[in-house]
């Protein structure tokens, strides 16, 4: 999108935002390792916590927020109903007939899971588990991924505009797979998709995109095209994977792993390992500044390779030895 070419009515975002234009690796949200996804069709306040929920539900929200863990609201494509149409908010609770429906997420290290439980009662829900990484006793382990497409309109238009169709899309590609979610960070990335258990964010996607996307997932693969990075990760490290590999053409979804890293101002120094090699990657936080002239004032935070070495296993136990006060992620 050159900058001459209009933006949607209604959107105030940078041009090419919406179109992959702008960069949007190392965007994915850092704050979600571990996720609750409680299916409530609607209505969707601009927050989860300010929601009209069942208290049973909203209790849950104010466990999660305690414990850090991410809480969203799904429902099916195209199943948006008013309060008045959802007998479990009407009742304020579930019971035999209705009882919760959620599923829950572990999104670190190299074994994530995903689980589903049906709950007459949410407090059985065991977060603590969840956060230690084990499968709450009410959940039974999901051998299929989940993914999820922010449509919340009452969040920011954008995300309902494009994130609407490719719900619809992506779900009849594959029946029973997709949700529509709640906010998930990063509007002016929109259409946003998460791959879950890992946590995979993709941004700027259409259609076509998205079923390539999710896809690549289910081959245990990414396609590096639109990719924000995995969520619970400090944005220069997953810069730095996305160097990783884009230098190596590595896609396998634990095909790269960070050993090591140094915060050193707006730079960032980290080991990585990939394909039995290791690499020392150095990248800059800096700004971009979109092409649209006064029209967008916004300014977009990303990073910029400043240094990228495969070391030797010399160098590494040089390079190791200088982080080792830094930050170690397994």
């Amino acid at each position: 999108m050159t900058e001459s070419e209009p933006r949607a009515k209604g959107c105030d975002h940078p041009t090419g935002c919406h179109t992959g234009t702008v960069p949007l690796f190392a965007s994915a949200t850092v704050g979600a390792r571990y996720w609750v996804l409680v299916e409530h069709p609607g209505p969707w306040a601009r927050s989860v916590a300010e929601t009209a929920l069942p208290e049973p539900v909203a209790d849950l929200v104010a466990r999660a927020g305690e414990l850090g863990v991410r809480v969203q609201l799904i429902r099916r494509p195209g199943e948006r109903r008013s309060r008045r149409a959802n007998p479990v908010a009407e009742t304020g609770g579930g019971d035999a007939e209705k009882p919760f429906h959620v599923l829950v997420a572990y999104a670190v290290g190299d074994r994530p899971w995903l689980a589903e439980g049906w709950l007459a009662d949410l407090r059985d829900l065991d977060l603590r588990s969840l956060v230690a990484g084990a499968v709450p006793e009410s959940c039974i382990l999901k051998d299929e991924p989940v993914f999820l497409v922010c449509t919340h309109a009452k969040r920011n238009a954008c995300c309902a505009r494009i994130g609407l169709p490719l719900a619809r899309a992506l779900g009849a590609e594959l029946p029973g797979l997709v949700w529509e979610t709640s906010h998930v960070g990063g509007d002016r990335y929109a259409a946003n998709l998460v791959c879950l258990p890992h946590g995979l964010y993709y941004g700027s996607m259409s259609q076509a995109a998205a079923i390539a996307a999710a896809s690549a997932y289910r081959r245990g693969e990414i396609v590096l095209d639109r990719f924000r990075g995995r969520a619970g990760i400090p944005e220069p490290l997953q810069a730095a994977e996305h160097f990783v590999r884009s230098l190596t053409g590595e896609l396998s979804v634990g095909g790269v792993a960070v050993e090591s890293s140094r915060p050193d101002g707006d730079a960032t120094e980290i080991v990585i390992s990939s394909g039995g090699a290791r690499y020392r990657v150095v990248v800059e936080r800096t700004v971009f500044t979109p092409p649209c002239g006064t029209a967008c004032a916004e300014t977009i935070t990303t990073y910029r390779l400043a240094s990228l070495d495969r070391l030797d296993p010399d160098q590494y136990a040089l390079a190791y030895s200088s982080l080792g006060s830094g930050e170690h992620h397994g």
